[in-house]
C-alpha cells in the first residue's frame, strides 16, 4: 500500500486490476485504518478515473451477498451520491416509498449518513427497523409492501470495513461515487442523483456500457437529487434535458426547505409529515419529483407531467404512507 500511496502522490493513475486488488484487500483486513484514512484522502484532491472506479466496483460486486432472487420483479433503486453538503432530508427514501404506493417495486440500497445527519439507515433504523440478510424477509416486503430495503454494509464486506474510517472523516469521497452503483441486486432500473455535472457524465458512460434503464438527475446548484431550488438537468437513455421547477408545475424552493435539521430524530420527523402527506408544499413536491422521475424510468412511454400526477396521487390518497406502514410491520 505505501508503494500505491507513492504511485498516487504522484499523480499516477491506478488499473483496473490494481484497483480492484486493492479494494478486495481493503475489505480482507490487509490495511490498518490509517492506510485506508490516506488512501481515501488522496482521492479529495484529485478525480478518479474510470478504469479505477470500474475496478473499485467490480471488486466490491464480487464480494456481494447474493439477492438475486429478488430480481425477478425488476424493481428500481432510488439513490443519491451524497456528499453535496447540502444536509437535505431523506429525500431519496422518502421517493422510494411513493413510488412504491404508486404501484412499483423497489429494493432500495442504503446506508448510515457519513456526510451529512441522516442515511436511509438512519432514518430506517429511526423506525425501529431491524436491518437483516433473510431474503424470505426482503421477498415477503416487495411483495406486500412493494419495497424492500439493503443495508449496505450487510451485503458487503467491504463497505463495513471502511465505514469507521467514512464516518471519522466526515467528508465526500470515491465511495460516495461508488455506493449507487454497487445495490448487490444490480438492479436494470435506477435513478441516481449527482453532485456535479462530472460525476453525471462518469456515471452516464457506466449506465450505458451496462445497457440498464436509467435517469441520472442533477440540480444545477450543486444538488444531488432534484431540488427544485434551481435549474435541473435529467439524463437517460434518451439524452439530456433541462428543467426549470416552473416548467413542471412547482414552485421553486429554497435551500432552508430542504434541511434535515441537526439529528436523524428531527430529518425523520420531516420523513414522516412527508409520507403523511402533511409536510410543506415544498418538501412534498421535492419528494414527487424525484418519485415522478423514478416512474417515467420505468415506463419511459409516459410525459413527465403524467408521471408527477402518478406520484401526487400516491402521496395524497395515503398509498405512501401504507406502503410505509407495511413494509415497517415486515422488517420491525
Amino acid at each position: 500500500m505505501k508503494a500505491i500511496l507513492n504511485r498516487l502522490f504522484e499523480h499516477q493513475y491506478l488499473t483496473h486490476g490494481e484497483a480492484k486488488e486493492i479494494l478486495t484487500n481493503m475489505a480482507e483486513g490487509k490495511y490498518n485504518d490509517s492506510l485506508i484514512a490516506a488512501f481515501i484522502s488522496i482521492y479529495l484532491m484529485r478525480s478518479v478515473s474510470v478504469d479505477e472506479i470500474l475496478g473499485f466496483r467490480e471488486a466490491l460486486l464480487e464480494m456481494r451477498v447474493n439477492v438475486d432472487e429478488l430480481t425477478d420483479c425488476n424493481p428500481i433503486d432510488i439513490v443519491g451520491t451524497g456528499g453535496d453538503g447540502k444536509n437535505t432530508f431523506n429525500i431519496s427514501t422518502a421517493a422510494c416509498f411513493v413510488t412504491a404506493g404508486a404501484g412499483y417495486k423497489v429494493v432500495k440500497h442504503g446506508n448510515f449518513g457519513a456526510t451529512s445527519v441522516s442515511g436511509a439507515s438512519n432514518v430506517m433504523e429511526e423506525h425501529g427497523v431491524k436491518f437483516t440478510k433473510d431474503l424470505d424477509i426482503h421477498r415477503k416486503s416487495l411483495d406486500v409492501a412493494n419495497i424492500a430495503y439493503l443495508h449496505a454494509p450487510l451485503f458487503n464486506l467491504a463497505l463495513k470495513t471502511v465505514a469507521p474510517v467514512r464516518k471519522a472523516l466526515g467528508v465526500r469521497t470515491f465511495f460516495n461515487i461508488l455506493g449507487p452503483i454497487v445495490n448487490p441486486l444490480m438492479p436494470k432500473r435506477q435513478v441516481l442523483g449527482v453532485y456535479d455535472l462530472k460525476m453525471a457524465r462518469l456515471y452516464n458512460y457506466i449506465y450505458q456500457e451496462s445497457g440498464c434503464d436509467f435517469s441520472i438527475v442533477h440540480s444545477l446548484d450543486g444538488y444531488d437529487e432534484i431540488s427544485l431550488t434551481s435549474t435541473f438537468k435529467i439524463i437517460n437513455k434518451s439524452g439530456e434535458n433541462i428543467y426549470t421547477p416552473e416548467s413542471l408545475g412547482f414552485k421553486k424552493t429554497v435551500p432552508e426547505d430542504l434541511f434535515a435539521g441537526n439529528t436523524p430524530t428531527e430529518a425523520a420527523q420531516i420523513f414522516d409529515d412527508v409520507l403523511n402527506n402533511r409536510a410543506s408544499e415544498a418538501r412534498k413536491n421535492v419528494v414527487v419529483s424525484n418519485a415522478a422521475v423514478a416512474i417515467q424510468t420505468i415506463e419511459p412511454q409516459l410525459d413527465i407531467l403524467e408521471c408527477i400526477h402518478k406520484a401526487n396521487e400516491s402521496l395524497e390518497s395515503g398509498k405512501a404512507k401504507s406502503a410505509l406502514n407495511k413494509f415497517l410491520e415486515i422488517n420491525r
